[in-house]
């Protein structure tokens, strides 16, 4: 029987009460089965939910902001829209454009932050991005200038990159002029070459075979590919079983949390079912949606029509996780021409908010993370103050997928004679990366605790 071994490493996962931090994995394998995978998120609550209570309803968007650095703009657009709701606000025109364009940038740098500083490094054969950096300078230079891009439009409609200070209840504090959006435009159209450059490259990987086996689970917005705003869709694993929709409002009639004994992150199931968001969830559903320009990208990378647009059967909707970073670079490259479009079309708005009057009420909003679906729903009372909140994130949700595509991608690994603890824990971390589940940095985020019995006495062991 192998001893336990350890492989330090730094997770920041952006959840509802839980810091971005450290997270351990504990393995246990019986005669060569793989029994059980827990990812263990130890971090302390951090009661975002409990802070919100007794506030007014102007401030989560603010406060909830905080909960991430790096997806801040999808708390605070999925705060507004569930605060807007209870009040009956409805948030359209060159507003929600400007909301948009303000939630490309974040697509724009976080899924390029991930795709060349954190993900693709597991695929070319190196440690991290500094090393990296010495064979393929050309890429790395190439993911920062998209990544600042992206910063950008965050600094500009935001009023800065990181927890931005421009979004308001009713839209925001200060609306731009057109003159102001013209640089970025300019910069956004470099920025089209590197994705259209980014979706090549990454195209050209080497990807294991896998499959996730859960359900797909995303917004969809009729007529375009949602992002801000949309209706809860599930495409179930089972393909016996249809796609189905549901109402916002019953979000959590569907979508369950529990707390597990091994993490003080919830665990939730999609009508007693494990689900997957993010970037594979939102191809499967609506990539039908994605503009000419970005299906062509697709194409090129090799994924296809994307099945409700070319009516595939089922089994080929691409359910692989270590694939996701083709559709991760696909959406950039929307993200960049959307982001074009929006400022081409743009008009300043009359008022850069609406008025946002509190009332009674329960409302919900979801937003689509890079990482995936965020929901948010609040309670106010007539004079605004907020006396239940609830915040269910994309990291979250995924953990049941990633804990069973880990218990997957092992069993597979010690078929084909993978066994040492070293070989485990490379593909256990890079496994986990495929989901992004908001690291900061690509190294040292994983404990990796290998708990390797066998029911034959001859072994000594137990199970």
């Amino acid at each position: 029987m192998t001893e336990p071994t350890a492989a330090s490493r730094v997770l920041r996962i952006p959840t509802l009460t839980r810091v971005e931090g450290e997270a351990a994995l504990h393995l246990r394998i019986v005669d060569g089965t793989v029994t059980e995978s827990r990812l263990r998120i130890y971090e302390p609550p951090r009661f975002f939910e409990a802070f919100l209570r007794g506030r007014a309803h102007t401030e989560p968007v603010d406060i909830t902001s905080r909960i991430c650095g790096i997806c801040p703009v999808a708390y605070q657009l999925s705060a507004c829209r569930a605060v807007e709701d209870a009040c009956g606000i409805v948030v359209d025109g060159q507003l929600a454009a400007l909301r948009r364009l303000l939630y490309c940038g974040e697509w724009i740098e976080s899924q390029t932050l991930h795709i060349h500083l954190l993900h693709a490094p597991d695929f070319l054969g190196y440690d991290d991005v500094i090393g990296m950096s010495r064979t393929q300078k050309v890429h790395v230079e190439r993911g920062l200038r998209l990544k600042q891009t992206g910063n950008a439009i965050l600094e500009l409609l935001g009023g800065r990159a990181i927890h931005p200070v421009n979004v308001r209840l009713g839209g925001f504090h200060r609306a731009p002029a057109r003159p102001e959006l013209r640089p970025l435009a300019e910069r956004l159209r470099h920025a089209l070459d590197d994705a259209w450059d980014t979706v090549r490259w990454v195209a050209g990987f080497d990807f294991p075979e896998a499959e996730c086996d859960a359900d797909l689970f995303a917004l969809t917005e009729p007529g375009t590919y949602a992002i801000e705003s949309g209706v809860p869709t599930v495409l179930p694993a089972d393909a016996a079983l249809p796609s189905y929709t549901f109402p916002l409002r019953a979000f959590q009639d569907h979508v369950t949390e529990t707390q597990v004994p091994h993490s003080t992150a919830l665990h939730s199931r999609l009508d007693g079912r494990r689900h997957l968001t993010g970037s594979l969830a939102r191809y499967a559903v609506s990539g039908h949606l994605l503009s000419p320009l970005a299906l062509q990208a697709a194409r090129e990378a090799g994924l296809g029509d994307p099945p409700l647009a070319s009516g595939a059967l089922r089994g080929e909707i691409c359910r692989n996780p270590f694939r996701s970073i083709l559709v991760r670079a696909v959406e950039v490259l929307y993200a960049v021409e959307e982001a074009l479009r929006i400022i081409d079309e743009y008009e300043p708005p009359p008022h850069p908010h609406l008025e946002v009057p509190p009332r009674a009420g329960a409302g919900h909003g979801a937003t689509e993370a890079p990482r995936g679906l965020l929901y948010h729903r609040y309670d106010l009372d007539p004079t605004g103050s907020i006396g239940q909140a609830c915040l269910i994130p994309p990291t979250a949700q995924n953990q049941g997928a990633i804990e069973a595509d880990l218990r997957a991608t092992v069993q597979a690994a010690l078929a084909r004679g993978e066994s040492s603890d070293t070989e485990l824990a490379a593909l256990c971390e890079r496994t986990i990366r495929n989901h992004d589940p908001c690291i900061s940095c690509s190294a040292h985020f994983l404990d990796l605790d290998i708990d390797q019995a066998s029911t034959d006495p001859l072994h000594g062991g137990n199970p």
